[in-house]
C-alpha cells in the first residue's frame, strides 16, 4: 500500500493548502519548538498567520492499528472537537487542518494545525504563585466552567496547562486547549460530576474553596456541597500521586 497522506482543511483556510501540504516534510526543519515531550509543538509564521503545529507521538504497533481502523486519531478528534467548541461559542484556538500520515495502511504520524493563541497565561500560576489579588480570575473561571457544563461539555484533561487566560482592561479571556479528550452531551453535566472536573488543577485549599463557591453560585447549587465535592476530588486525585510540590492541607 505504501505511503498515504490524508489532509482535512477547514474551508476558511483553503488558501493555506500549499503550506499545509508541505508540513510533513518541513516540520523538522522549520518553526520554533515551544513544547517537546511525547508530542512536539512548533510555532511558525505563514503570511500574516501565526500558526501552531502539533505533531503527535508516533504510536506503537497496537495503537497504530487501533487509530487506523477502530478509533479516530488524536489529531482528528482535536480538530472536530475544536469545531464543536466554536459552534457552542466556547473559546479554543481556531482549527486550520489536520494531517494523517500512513504507511502500509497504518498511521505513522499525525499533525494538528491551529491558529496560535494570543493568551499568555495559564493556571500553573495558582499552584506556584498563590491566589493573592486573583479572586476575580477564579470567579470568572468558575463561571466559564459552569457555562461549559451547562452546555453539556466536559474537558477530560482539565489541567493547568490546558487552560489559557489573559486580562485586558479588566476583561478576562479564557481558552481551552489539548482537547482530544472531550465529552459532549445533550444534557447538562450534573453538579457533582462538574465539581470533579477541577481535580487536576494546582493550588491550596483556599483556591479550591473560592472556585467551588463561585461554581455553585453560577449553577444555583448548594455551596457547601460543592466545596465538599471539589475538595474530595482534588484530594483523591493528588494524594495518590504524592507530588512533593502539591499542598495537600
Amino acid at each position: 500500500m505504501g505511503k498515504q497522506i490524508i489532509i482535512t482543511i477547514n474551508p476558511q483556510f483553503n488558501y493555506m493548502e500549499d503550506f499545509i501540504r508541505q508540513i510533513p516534510q518541513s516540520f523538522n526543519i522549520k518553526g520554533t519548538t515551544i513544547y517537546k515531550a511525547r508530542n512536539e509543538i512548533k510555532v511558525t509564521k505563514w503570511g500574516k498567520e501565526c500558526v501552531n503545529i502539533k505533531k503527535y507521538h508516533t504510536p506503537n504497533l497496537y495503537n497504530a492499528f487501533v487509530y487506523s481502523y477502530i478509533k479516530k486519531t488524536k489529531a482528528e478528534r482535536a480538530y472536530s472537537y475544536a469545531m464543536m467548541l466554536q459552534k457552542n461559542s466556547i473559546p479554543t484556538p481556531t482549527p486550520i487542518a489536520y494531517i494523517i500520515c500512513k504507511q502500509n495502511g497504518c498511521i505513522r504520524d499525525s499533525y494538528l494545525i491551529t491558529c496560535q493563541s494570543t493568551l499568555k497565561r495559564n493556571f500553573y500560576e495558582f499552584g506556584y504563585g498563590g491566589i493573592q489579588q486573583k479572586e476575580n480570575i477564579i470567579r470568572e473561571f468558575a463561571y466559564f466552567t459552569a457555562n461549559l457544563h451547562e452546555k453539556g461539555i466536559y474537558h477530560k484533561d482539565y489541567s493547568p496547562g490546558n487552560i489559557l487566560f489573559d486580562t485586558d482592561n479588566n476583561q478576562i479571556a479564557f481558552e481551552i486547549i489539548d482537547i482530544n479528550r472531550m465529552k459532549f452531551s445533550n444534557q447538562k453535566i450534573d453538579i457533582k460530576h462538574g465539581c470533579r472536573n477541577f481535580a487536576r488543577l494546582w493550588g491550596n485549599k483556599d483556591f479550591f474553596r473560592i472556585l467551588a463557591q463561585y461554581y455553585a453560585e453560577a449553577r444555583n447549587a448548594n455551596t457547601e456541597k460543592c466545596i465538599k465535592w471539589v475538595l474530595q476530588a482534588r484530594n483523591k486525585f493528588w494524594k495518590r500521586r504524592n507530588h512533593s510540590f502539591y499542598e495537600y492541607e
